[in-house]
């Protein structure tokens, strides 16, 4: 549960941006299309790892300042039987519902910094030999992806994920007909990932696409070539489209002010 559309994306002047430093890759995918098998390939080769979500669990451990507020803002009920908060339960007062998904937002605290904190950390720790994978749901639209040296986009069709949900996490049809509804189509997305890839086949298919792709990537660095990305302009055109919208919200994403 990594929504956060309408956070304000930190800036950071004193460490490096993209492009110095380790390959970092940003990996965003639907549902169930894979996305973290690819993480886990990517580890195979070497890469360092982040998967955004258990980042953005740590915000609300018991103990901390997003503990509390999440308690407060859903109820007693939402802490299991370990202390810590149930995400299921959690999950269940949220999910499909974008206010409430806001006000979860605001009360974990800033997802933003705590992902900019470790992209920073990478760039300064580790040298240009390195690779290091950012795993998110909801990687691009926040502006995660910014920080990040190429975006990859990992997509599916909906009968085999629907298929993938329904044998591997135990749901019904109805329950995966309605995690799928509420996916980001991958066409919206795809005009700001430099590498798309739908996984419908098998996992030697995804290991030697992953494997080819990032040798391409390696190898183009190595001879000293440009590595541009595609997200900077889709990004500027998101807010673009989304300004009123993020506004409302309440959002102070960079060139969106709020209204009022």
């Amino acid at each position: 549960m990594s929504n956060d559309a309408t956070s304000t994306p930190g800036t950071s002047t004193d460490t490096p941006g993209p492009g110095h430093g380790p390959l970092v890759i940003g990996l965003a995918g639907t549902i169930a299309a894979g996305k973290s098998t690819v993480g886990q390939l990517l580890v195979e080769r070497g890469a360092h790892h982040c998967d955004a979500d258990k980042l953005v669990h740590k915000l609300y451990d018991p103990g901390t300042p997003g503990f509390d507020r999440v308690v407060e803002a859903f109820g007693t009920d939402v802490v299991g039987a370990d202390g810590y908060v149930d995400r299921k339960i959690l999950g269940a007062k949220v999910f499909g519902k974008p206010e409430e998904m806001n006000k979860l937002t605001r009360a974990m605290g800033s997802i933003t910094e705590a992902i900019k904190a470790e992209i920073d950390r990478w760039r300064v720790e580790l040298g240009p030999d390195q690779i290091c994978v950012m795993e998110a749901v909801n990687l691009m639209e926040p502006g995660y992806a910014r920080w990040c040296d190429q975006t990859w986009l990992i997509g599916v069709d909906n009968d085999i994920a629907r298929a993938r949900l329904i044998e591997t996490r135990a749901m019904s049809e109805a329950e995966a007909n309605q995690r799928l509804a509420s996916m980001i189509p991958l066409e919206i997305r795809a005009p700001g990932a430099d590498w798309v890839y739908k996984n419908n086949g098998s996992l030697d298919d995804l290991r030697t696409a992953v494997n080819a792709e990032l040798d391409r990537i390696l190898a183009l660095r190595k001879s000293g070539g440009a590595l541009e990305s595609k997200f900077p302009a889709w990004w500027a055109v998101f807010l673009e489209r989304n300004k009123e919208r993020l506004a409302k919200s309440g959002a102070t994403i960079e060139g969106v002010k709020k209204e009022g």
